[in-house]
């Protein structure tokens, strides 16, 4: 079993790169948040403008970043379709890991040139014009004017989020 470490600041080349692309960005630090929705309560931002990333593999073994609005969750045959490919599965915790060694695991910065695979935004994310995200750390985030991010980060926009379910499918069937 992996043990859940926690990087003592933001991913240094997150700040780099934000600052060399014009990227104006506010950092935050936070109580020790796993999940984005944690994050966005911790930041004291609406959650459906603290995106998440996702890291996939595809049919044909690419690697690749889907983001989205905490609120929501991967349609994976939808981001398969997104992507080109018969499927997309998620990575496990390792292989996301990977992607950014420098940074706690599920908190990659959704930017390709430091990350290396191609990152897949949702359209909702869209809407915002602002969006926070993970600094590679559980307890860092930073808010960005979403359109200098996308444009500085080259990202690729397609439908294949769908908003999650405010209540258990056991509740809604009587069980308890």
């Amino acid at each position: 079993m992996e043990t859940t470490r926690t990087t003592a600041g933001p991913y240094p080349a997150l700040i780099d790169w934000l600052q060399q692309h014009d990227v104006g960005y506010e950092l935050r630090e936070h109580p020790l948040a796993f999940t984005a929705t944690e994050a966005a309560h911790a930041e004291g931002v609406e959650p459906a403008t603290f995106a998440k990333v996702v890291g996939v593999r595809t049919s044909d073994g690419r690697d690749a970043i889907a983001l989205l609005d905490a609120t929501d969750q991967v349609d994976l045959g939808e981001l398969a379709g997104v992507m080109g490919v018969k499927w997309v599965a998620l990575l496990g915790e390792a292989a996301f890991g990977a992607l950014a060694p420098g940074c706690d695991v599920g908190t990659a910065p959704p930017i390709p040139d430091l990350v290396g695979v191609p990152v897949y935004v949702d359209e909702a994310v869209r809407s915002d014009p602002k969006i926070s995200f993970h600094a590679g750390s559980h307890r860092h985030a930073v808010r960005v004017i979403r359109e200098a991010w996308e444009r500085a980060a080259g990202v690729t926009y397609g439908k294949f989020a769908v908003h999650r379910r405010s209540t258990r499918a056991y509740m809604e069937r009587g069980l308890t």
